[in-house]
C-alpha cells in the first residue's frame, strides 16, 4: 500500500473511489508494523536452528539461577515447528505450539483486517474494536502460563 494509492470499493450499491493515505490511517500503519515484526520473528526462528544451538538470545533466568523457566526451550520449539518436527518441539517447550499459532494467527489477522479496513470503510470502528478485543483475549490465553509464572515468582 503506497501513500496516495487509489482504491476502489463498493459502497451502497454504487462504485466509489476512495483515497487511502497511509499517513492518515494509523490502524493500517500499526498492522503493517506488526506484520513486519511477526515476519522478522519467523525469520529469526527459521535462521537459527536447534541442531546448531546458535540462538543469540539466552535465557537470563537460567543464567542467573541455574534452573529453567517456563519459556526455556521456546526458541528451539518454534524453530522445530517451522521445520515440521512437531513431536520434538513439544519436548523442548510444551507451550511452543500455542505461541507459534498465536503469531501465525496474528500475521493472518493483520493481512485480513487491513484488507477489510480498506474495503469496508463503514465498519472500521467495529473492526478495530473486534481486533483489540480478540487479539487481547488471544494474548491472555496463549501467554497466561508465562504471565502466571512471573507473578508466582514474586
Amino acid at each position: 500500500m503506497l501513500p496516495g494509492m487509489t482504491l476502489w470499493f463498493k459502497k451502497s450499491n454504487r462504485i466509489g473511489k476512495s483515497q487511502v493515505r497511509l499517513k492518515n490511517e494509523p490502524y493500517l500503519i500499526i498492522n503493517i508494523v506488526f506484520a513486519g515484526v511477526i515476519l522478522l520473528i519467523m525469520v529469526y526462528f527459521g535462521i537459527f536452528s536447534s541442531e546448531k544451538d546458535n540462538y543469540p538470545v539466552v535465557c537470563i533466568h537460567e543464567k542467573l539461577t541455574g534452573g529453567p523457566c517456563v519459556s526455556c526451550g521456546l526458541s528451539h520449539s518454534i524453530s522445530l515447528i517451522l521445520r515440521g518436527r512437531i513431536n520434538e518441539a513439544y519436548q523442548w517447550n510444551i507451550y511452543g505450539m500455542r505461541v507459534f499459532l498465536f503469531f501465525l494467527a496474528q500475521l493472518l489477522m493483520r493481512i485480513f483486517f487491513s484488507w477489510y479496513y480498506i474495503s469496508q470503510p463503514d465498519s472500521r470502528k467495529q473492526l478495530i474494536l473486534l481486533d483489540i478485543t480478540g487479539s487481547g483475549l488471544m494474548f491472555l490465553v496463549v501467554f497466561w502460563p508465562f504471565i502466571f509464572s512471573i507473578f508466582r515468582g514474586l
